[in-house]
């Protein structure tokens, strides 16, 4: 696909039509949340116009229908993944979540004290604080690679953290803060080779590139649905099957049990064991409609379009007197951090927004990230597919206005 191809896509995005301040709306915040498609936003109308109900349980038309959906859902997440088998697709209601449910059953299950667990400093703090939690549960430690002054990922340290007393590395795919890429598939490699299996946080890659999990061979992988043009509130953790048969419940509830007594209960059999009470069908009918919506694009003509727009958008920031880039590694992400020399990032922030341009201003969930640059945060842009050079130059244009 062309860029004007990609521009044709805006119109997909009711939300972008809206003006904002009296000017077009630049919408550079997708690392936070993606704006919706109108086939996203019609299946959840249809959903509740002709199929709402619970599933599972009932056996009328009305619960029979949702029930299907749902697990079509949950295949059509398979294949988008590459999955082995659909019962290795949890639904959540998002990466936390997701993290949170392997911190905690991993933690009661195989953490001991004296134990590590090994992350990366560039985290976003859902993949940190449930480790945390853990280690603090267990009496186990941290164990944290560093990063260089690019915020690349230095593989020759996370060697060395590998040892006899590491259970898990979680680590993330692409950064949110800095944009940097890891070398996952790696990553995967050399933990397996010391029996260590590995969490990936795919949050900020899943909507951006093809996202292979038996090829990664991680052993978790979650994500966000609505960083990936779906409703909020549904997510996905992936997770081979001999680790879901192994780990305990996370919550208890309904939907999840095989059977109960006063004395005992029984739990179902991976999925539905980790997912108690009732589900968030119309998030799982978005959710694969989103998936249908991406997959017609395709991932590599996305990653492509990202890739060219977040080279452009690199070097005409470069113009900015004053504005340094945080993050500079060699393979990023569709993000740009950066700070501006004499302003806080709330005021380029506020700045920005009077002129129609949407960013994020923040520690961005990422505060040892952020301490690593010497900045306690920073604005940043990101891009999706909606966007094109024109949202670029929007932003330059508010950029010299704050500088003037």
């Amino acid at each position: 696909m062309t860029g004007a191809d990609f521009q044709r896509l805006r119109d997909d995005f009711p939300i972008l039509a809206r003006p904002v301040r009296g000017r077009r709306l630049a919408y550079l915040d997708s690392a936070a949340t993606t704006q919706k498609p109108t086939e996203v936003i019609e299946a959840l109308r249809r959903y509740y116009l002709e199929d709402n109900a619970n599933t599972h349980r009932g056996v009328h038309f009305l619960s029979d229908r949702a029930t299907e959906l749902y697990e079509a859902a949950r295949e059509r997440v398979r294949r988008f993944v590459n999955a082995a088998r659909a019962d290795e697709i949890v639904f959540v209601r998002g990466t936390t979540e997701g993290i949170n449910l392997v911190a905690a059953s991993f933690g009661r299950a195989f953490l001991r004290a004296g134990d590590e667990i090994v992350v990366s400093a560039m985290e976003h703090h859902s993949n940190l604080v449930p480790w945390q939690m853990a280690c603090e549960q267990a009496g186990a430690q941290l164990r944290v690679v560093p990063i260089d002054d690019d915020g690349e990922f230095l593989f020759d340290e996370y060697e060395q953290l590998i040892g006899p007393r590491t259970r898990l590395v979680a680590v993330t795919h692409v950064s949110n803060a800095l944009g940097t890429v890891t070398p996952l598939a790696r990553i995967v490699a050399r933990a397996h080779a010391a029996g260590v299996p590995v969490l990936a946080d795919g949050a900020q890659a899943i909507a951006h590139a093809a996202v292979d999990v038996q090829a990664l061979g991680c052993d978790f992988y979650a994500f966000s649905g609505h960083k990936l043009y779906a409703p909020m509130g549904i997510g996905v953790l992936y997770g081979k099957s001999e680790w879901l048969a192994k780990l305990p419940p996370y919550q208890g509830g309904g939907h999840m049990i095989r059977d109960v007594t006063f004395e005992r209960t029984t739990y179902e059999a991976p999925p539905r064991k980790y997912e108690a009470g009732t589900p968030n069908v119309e998030g799982a009918v978005g959710l694969a409609a989103a998936l249908d919506y991406v997959a017609r694009i395709g991932l590599g003509a996305i990653g492509a379009h990202e890739r060219a727009l977040l080279d452009y958008a690199t070097a005409r920031v470069g113009e900015i007197d004053g504005l340094r880039v945080i993050g500079t590694a060699r393979e990023k992400g569709a993000i740009l951090s950066f700070v501006v020399d004499g302003f806080t990032t709330g005021e380029v922030g506020a700045a920005l927004d009077r002129h129609g341009v949407a960013v994020r201003s923040g520690h961005h969930c990422a505060l040892p990230a952020m301490r690593r640059f010497g900045v306690e945060g920073t604005a940043r842009a990101s891009f999706a597919l909606y966007n094109g050079r024109a949202d670029v130059d929007q932003l330059i244009e508010a950029l010299r206005a704050l500088r003037q």
